[in-house]
Formats: C-alpha cells, sequence, structure tokens
C-alpha cells in the first residue's frame, strides 16, 4: 500500500499542472498498469510533458513550495517533497522519443489516483522503452507485457513511423515478443513483420556502410563506450538525429558510471 503522503504529493502536483493548464500524461509504472493490470510500486510518479512546457511546470510547483529543477537538462527533470518525488521526462536518455502533439492526439483518459488524466499512448511508450537495454535496466519486458495487452489496438502505421530508421530496434522486440509468448504472437499483424521483414532482406543485400558508425550508444550509454572513445566508432548520438549536446552525453555517462 503506497504512503498516503506520497499519494497526496502527486496528486498536488498534478492538480497544480491541471489549474495551470499544462499538459501531461501519465507515463511509467501507473501508465503500465493501466494497460497491463501489472502492479509495481517503483516510488515515483512519471509525468510525460512537452520540451517546452517543462519550465512553467517546474515554476509552478516551486511556487507552491516544492523542490523542482532539470536533472538531466536534455531529458528529465525532477520534482520533490521531502523523501518523495515525481520524474517528469520529456526524452527519452538518449535524446530521442521527444514528447510531442501526436503523444497527446491519441491518448486515452483515465482516472489516476483519483484525478481525471491522459495515460501516454502504448505506441510512444513501447518507442521510448525499446532503446533502454542498459547493463542494469532493459525494457524490454514491458514492450511485451505491452504488445500482450496493447497489440488489437495498437496503430501500428503510426509505431512504425516513430521508429523510423530505427525499425530494427523495433523488430527485435517483436520477434522476441513471439518467443516469450508463442500463443500470442499472432497478435503482431503478420503484414507487420513481413514489412520489417523485407525491409531486412532489402537491406542485407546492399553493401553495409563504408562509415563506422556505433548505434549502440542509443541503446546504452556505457556499454559501448569503447567502441567510440578507441575503436574507431562515431556515437550515433553526436550525428544530428539526437537531441543531446556534447556535454549532456559527458553528464549523462558520468552520472550511470558513479
Amino acid at each position: 500500500m503506497r504512503p498516503k503522503k506520497r499519494i497526496a504529493f502527486y496528486q498536488s502536483v498534478m492538480q497544480l499542472l491541471v489549474r495551470g493548464r499544462i499538459d501531461f500524461l501519465i507515463g511509467g509504472a501507473y501508465a503500465m498498469g493501466y494497460y497491463t493490470d501489472l502492479v509495481r510500486d517503483t516510488k515515483d510518479l512519471d509525468l510525460m510533458l512537452r520540451p517546452q512546457d517543462v519550465s512553467p511546470a517546474l515554476q509552478a510547483c516551486r511556487d507552491a513550495g516544492y523542490e523542482a529543477e532539470l536533472v538531466f537538462t536534455h531529458w528529465l527533470a525532477k520534482i520533490w517533497s521531502a523523501n518523495y518525488f515525481i520524474d517528469v521526462i520529456y526524452r527519452a536518455g538518449n535524446g530521442l522519443g521527444e514528447v510531442d502533439d501526436g503523444w497527446f492526439s491519441t491518448a486515452p483518459a483515465a482516472e489516476i489516483l483519483g484525478i481525471w488524466a491522459k495515460i501516454a499512448p502504448p505506441e510512444e511508450l513501447i518507442w521510448q522503452k525499446a532503446y533502454v537495454m542498459e547493463r542494469e535496466r532493459f525494457d524490454g519486458a514491458d514492450i511485451i507485457h505491452l504488445l500482450a495487452s496493447c497489440a488489437p489496438r495498437i496503430d501500428w502505421t503510426r509505431l512504425i513511423e516513430r521508429f523510423g530508421a530505427d525499425w530494427r530496434v523495433l523488430l527485435s522486440h517483436l520477434a522476441l515478443f513471439g518467443f516469450v509468448f508463442p500463443s500470442k504472437r499472432n497478435l503482431v499483424p503478420t503484414e507487420v513483420i513481413e514489412k520489417l521483414s523485407a525491409r531486412l532482406m532489402s537491406e542485407l543485400a546492399e553493401e553495409p556502410p563504408s562509415n563506422p558508425l556505433c548505434n549502440g550508444t542509443l541503446l546504452s550509454r556505457v556499454q559501448y563506450l569503447s567502441d567510440i572513445t578507441t575503436g574507431g566508432f562515431t556515437d550515433a548520438r553526436t550525428t544530428g538525429r539526437s537531441v543531446i549536446k556534447p556535454h549532456e552525453i559527458q553528464e549523462w555517462t558520468k552520472a550511470s558510471l558513479k
């Protein structure tokens, strides 16, 4: 059972944002619980905001007496009250998966902690979680459970578009889903697997790129450090497709090594 003071803090912050007309989405464990009925107490609340709404949200919380600050300037802020905190997420840690209008356009609404709020859509949750493959954390199980619960309602065209050039990442999770739940593998439309598999076969027939690029840094901030520091590979985060600056990469990497 969650402490009443913690719940009151969550409710207070959500009410502040509602009164301030600052859009937010429920993510994290509460969103997973909404879609999958899996209950877990992670001792925090994840709120998903557009980047431009983060500063007004943090200021509203400071004005109300809470501590609030950007923890990592490219993706994460936190709001504190005593020992309780809320994560304010506006991108993924790799600089991809930015929260934009598309997150809100199809988001379902539900009562969360007694407050009517929108829930981050399953497509966007899958998109952000798909890249989390750290040594100490892998979000693949969350994706598998989302697929098991939400596959019939997923907008597969939008999901594939979200991944764009990173369609291999999506395909890898879909293949793993069929391994984990063989009796549910038909929930992923055959045409989706065929489309992505056709891309794979087409790509395999081509000559590989000559430039030594490492996309592994989009999956893990530390496990491919040797490849980009001494192995001669270019960090994919520095090619312009990821909203993360060099000093932010250093700060994010340093935090993982503590």
